[in-house]
């Protein structure tokens, strides 16, 4: 593989953080191009060559479900989270076979089974495209453009970037906004669709401790799952992937993850993070609260309906809980405290420098946005809904079959759009990706969907009122769940083959006469002018504001600091190290003993309930074996799943979660009590041995040289 191509001293690269004048401690989320190897030899004394980090880049992956993983063996064998690669377990799982509760292992390829929507990704390269996506900010007549029409032509612009990439190399590409519009990377990589799932463990080991534990530490979780990476219908035999060490994580040695982490806020100002504290968590809470016993009540009707709600409770569970800590974070006085000052400091410096006007209006701009964001944000939520990496989730209802059918309808009306003019996610570059999750095969549980669709059509009457013109053409007359149940029974989309002819055109659908599309139909010009609100009234006008506030703080300051996470490739450093809480010291490592003493004190009740090779194995098991361990690497919601790695870039553990003094970490890092969380490989390495029995599979991790 080529190398990447190194940015230049004179490049956006060197921005700096909008509330800090230099990253401190372990703080960093780096973009891969931009690794600072001269910070890390100056704290501890190892310096990564460029081959070193080409090396981790070529062997991690992204999940297209949300997370992190990497190739952990010559045969194309790929590690991540059983929670990252749950949303695969649970939809290979039917009523005689639930690999998600039981866990599975393929004992040989054959037994191996393809996933039916998972993509995984490989960063293969990434190019400065930021004078191209630059918009001139004249219109034709000679006078300042609109800020619409800014967004639209930068909009178009990235569109047409992606295109031209997609057609030249074949490749995912993507155009990544860094520094909040500061700078603009092509990141192209190299796509994967036939993975297929070869270990994973029992949920109740996997998630050991339940929400209870969730974001704490001791923890005792085996956290891991693998999949295999096929190419022509052979396993891929990968030119990089991480060796396993001998030793695993030691207390006090440095360690690196690289992972995809989703979002921070690390950049936002003030007006910003007031309208997340004071209104978008609160709300984002309240509607996880309702899915939360909404899937309870679901899973209490009996074992099928808990199977097929579970991965869903968990995700929903393990958000509240995230933005529970989140909102304390933005609560918290002395943090906001600290974010007033050195904002307050930043304007007066702007504020003395010539020719730094546009940051100086910056801020303004971002809080007239901000303003809109709060009149259109309910709305907003309510009918376009919030952007999510799969189409049965990016809808306003939370149904699978409402997600399709409004890709079907938004296919069509788009087809006839030259490429940079149409909804981002329908670009060409785009597409293959987006066919594939709108095609997948995985079963669709219709008992599920009514509920789910039933509780979001009564949120939107309450929230909205009877009277509203659009309350009145969704539920047409009837109660939330007679309109549910009309809906789901109605609609003909659970079948992949009526779904490939309703996107073939508007005739089809309209012959099809699917209650769901309908709907669909209906709702569709409020929530694309919606959405087109925001984006060309909030996103657009912050996202060039904030660009103006990146380059002044680079000409007042110059530090060098990551930018805000995007899901895109980052590697971050730290040291395996405990802390103390309240006046009780913390170890950075648990022993297998302490798994067992634990279920014991909780008399082996749920949540500490242990599976039964796991009770049948103890005797077997060496007792004081590492099984998870903390470290001080700056990891955000995404990064579940990424390789932890030593100097020699060997793996040692797999990040699966940070403590709850980690949640603030979206908006400030803290490495005095902040704690990212791995799985042990010594703890890994035994349990496949004794407990599962899947000997044939740590031989294939052990491996010392590559397979020809």
């Amino acid at each position: 593989m080529r190398h990447m191509r190194k940015l230049s001293l004179s490049s956006l690269a060197l921005l700096v953080l909008l509330f800090a004048s230099s990253a401190r401690a372990d703080e960093g989320m780096w973009t891969v191009n931009n690794f600072p190897r001269e910070l890390v030899k100056e704290r501890y004394g190892f310096a990564p060559t460029d081959a070193w980090i080409e090396h981790l880049r070529l062997s991690s992956v992204r999940f297209n479900s949300g997370g992190s993983g990497s190739f952990v063996s010559p045969t194309g064998l790929v590690m991540t989270n059983h929670h990252v690669g749950g949303d695969c377990i649970a939809k290979l799982g039917r009523s005689d076979h639930d690999y998600h509760r039981d866990g599975f292992f393929a004992r040989s390829a054959a037994d191996e089974i393809k996933c039916p929507d998972l993509e995984l990704n490989v960063l293969i390269g990434i190019e400065d495209v930021t004078a191209e996506v630059a918009t001139m900010q004249l219109g034709p007549d000679g006078k300042a453009a609109s800020e619409a029409a800014v967004t639209r032509a930068r909009k178009e612009r990235i569109l047409g970037i992606e295109k031209r990439c997609a057609e030249k190399t074949g490749a995912r590409c993507d155009v990544v906004t860094l520094y909040r519009g500061g700078r603009y990377d092509l990141y192209r990589y190299k796509k994967y669709s036939d993975v297929r799932l070869v270990f994973a463990p029992e949920f109740a080991i996997a998630f050991f401790g339940g929400d209870a534990d969730n974001f704490t530490f001791p923890r005792y979780d085996l956290d891991v799952a693998f999949f295999r990476v096929y190419e022509g219908g052979k396993a891929l035999s990968p030119a990089h992937y991480l060796r396993w060490s001998a030793t695993g994580a030691r207390e006090g040695e440095l360690v690196f993850t690289s992972g995809h982490p989703g979002a921070t806020q690390r950049l936002a100002t003030l007006a910003m993070l007031e309208t997340l504290r004071d209104l978008s968590y609160p709300y984002t809470l309240a509607e996880l609260e309702r899915l939360r016993t909404l899937l309870m009540g679901f899973g209490a009707r009996g074992p099928e309906a808990e199977r097929s709600a579970r991965k869903l409770l968990f995700s929903v569970e393990n958000s509240r809980k995230a933005r529970t800590g989140q909102l304390g974070g933005l609560k918290d006085a002395a943090l906001m405290a600290k974010k007033t000052a050195a904002e307050t400091r930043l304007k007066a410096a702007i504020a003395s420098r010539p020719g730094l006007g546009d940051a100086a209006l910056a801020f303004g701009a971002i809080e007239r946005a901000e303003k809109v964001h709060r009149e259109i944000a309910l709305r907003y939520d309510l009918l376009e809904g919030r952007p999510a990496r799969a189409i049965s989730e990016s809808n306003p209802f939370g149904s699978r079959l409402f997600g399709i059918a409004r890709a079907v309808v938004r296919m069509v009306d788009e087809a006839s759009l030259p490429s940079e003019k149409r909804l981002r996610e329908l670009g060409e570059a785009g597409r293959a990706s987006y066919e594939m999750s709108l095609y997948s095969t995985a079963p669709i549980d219709l008992e599920l969907e009514e509920a789910l669709l039933a509780s979001s059509l009564e949120r939107l009457a309450k929230r909205l009122g009877p009277t509203d013109a659009v309350v009145k053409r969704v539920l047409d007359g009837k109660t939330p769940a007679l309109r549910a149940r009309e809906l789901v029974r109605g609609c003909k989309l659970a079948d992949v083959a009526v779904r490939r002819q309703l996107a073939a055109g508007r005739a089809a659908q309209d012959a099809a006469k699917d209650p769901m599309v309908a709907l669909a139909r209906a709702i569709d010009p409020e929530a694309r002018a919606l959405r087109r609100r925001m984006e060309e009234e909030v996103e657009g006008p912050e996202e060039s504001a904030l660009g103006h506030i990146a380059r002044a703080q680079l000409a007042v300051e110059g530090a060098q600091v990551p930018p805000d996470a995007t899901f895109t490739l980052r590697i971050s450093f730290g040291k395996v190290l405990g802390y103390t809480e309240g006046e009780r010291p913390i170890p950075p490592m648990t022993v297998l003993a302490g798994l067992y003493a634990r279920s014991q004190k909780a008399k082996d009740q749920p949540p500490y309930q242990l599976p039964a090779r796991w009770v049948a194995a103890k005797s077997k098991l060496r007792p004081l074996t590492p099984m998870n361990l903390v470290s001080t690497n700056d990891i955000i919601g995404g990064n579940s799943g990424s390789p932890l790695v030593n100097q020699a870039g060997e793996l040692v553990g797999l990040i699966f979660d940070g403590n709850i003094h980690s949640l603030p970490n979206s908006f400030i890092y803290g490495d005095r009590l902040d704690r990212a969380l791995s799985v042990h490989t010594l703890g890994l390495q035994e349990a496949l041995r004794k407990v599962y029995d899947a000997g044939s599979l740590v031989d294939e991790l052990v491996v010392t040289k590559a397979v020809d």
